[in-house]
């Protein structure tokens, strides 16, 4: 048994990671802002994690063998967190993102090369140890941090790749699927509902491929990285088998018996979700390496396909 503490993990795959934990036997703290009570047989602690002050008293003198951080967007939070958690873990994990190889989103000092044909994207293209910080940019504004997602997911890996007081892993995941109504992101279900309306579907002249994972393998993975592996270091999270949209939309038509319309968009134009014009999928090499299996996409995403279908029908019922 380990005393685990996951910051957020109240819904989508982090409400399936901190059960997952719970039901290992491990003892599990749930550590929110008090939107979302935890599951039964889960601890919980209330406080804002944006305030050092209140998260350090919400804290105690609690320790924990290993913190799961679901909700880390800059690196003024992870700042915060390593401050806090001095002390009290030896071990902390971040969920990050396949955002931070985004080409077109890594600021000029640091640029990013976009994937070549066919290629698959491996952890050592974004360096947490050597990417540089910033924390003195408005990471306090929401329109700021939504336009520089992946920057700040970039910058948060390298404050905690570098605090030294804890051993560090970032798992960066694929696009999440699965989950049906659990899917708060709702961008499966755009393409359930344009496809069965029969409206246009934005998309690039020539999308790129992209990689994705499925709900409950990420929060296997997360769950497997905190409790059972000593990995360190950032650490892919995706399953075989890159697909384009026009081939994510496919298989949405094929469960919703509708044939898919599409327009291309201009240059500069934005397209709908997981439409790409440029390459940067993931490779999962080094998880396997490790012994951490995964899955092929097209084992589970047909019935993650028939799982949205299903929610949009009760959601416009």
């Amino acid at each position: 048994m380990q005393r685990i503490c996951v910051i957020g993990g109240s819904r989508y795959f982090g409400e399936s990671l901190v059960r997952r934990l719970r039901d290992a036997g491990h003892r599990v703290t749930v550590l929110n802002r008090g939107s979302a009570a935890p599951p039964p047989g889960v601890g919980h602690l209330v406080a804002d994690r944006d305030d050092e002050a209140a998260l350090t008293a919400a804290l105690g003198s609690r320790a924990f063998d290993t913190v799961v951080d679901q909700v880390c967007y800059t690196p003024v939070q992870a700042a915060t967190a390593a401050r806090a958690f001095t002390g009290r873990t030896r071990r902390y994990v971040m969920t990050s993102t396949i955002e931070v190889y985004d080409p077109g989103s890594a600021p000029p000092s640091a640029a990013l090369s976009e994937a070549a044909p066919g290629a698959l994207v491996s952890e050592e293209a974004v360096d947490p140890a050597a990417w540089p910080v910033r924390a003195g940019l408005p990471w306090h504004d929401a329109g700021y941090l939504e336009a520089h997602y992946a920057e700040g997911k970039r910058q948060a890996e390298a404050v905690l790749a570098r605090h030294g007081a804890f051993a560090f892993a970032a798992v960066r995941g694929a696009h999440v699927l699965g989950g049906g109504a659990r899917d708060f992101t709702g961008r499966l279900a755009h393409y359930v509902e344009r496809v069965r309306a029969g409206a246009e579907i934005a998309v690039h002249a020539a999308p790129r491929p992209t990689v994705f994972v499925h709900h409950e393998e990420l929060a296997r993975l997360l769950s497997w990285a905190a409790a059972e592996s000593d990995v360190e270091g950032p650490l892919n999270a995706c399953s075989d088998g890159p697909l384009d949209v026009r081939e994510l939309v496919a298989a949405v038509a094929a469960e919703v018996g509708r044939a898919p319309r599409f327009r291309e968009v201009a240059p500069g134009e934005p397209a709908s979700p997981y439409s790409f014009d440029r390459s940067y999928p993931m490779s999962n090499a080094r998880a396997r390496q490790l012994g951490f299996a995964l899955s092929r996409t097209s084992d589970w995403l047909p019935g993650a396909v028939a799982e949205a279908v299903a929610a949009t029908r009760t959601a416009a019922s």
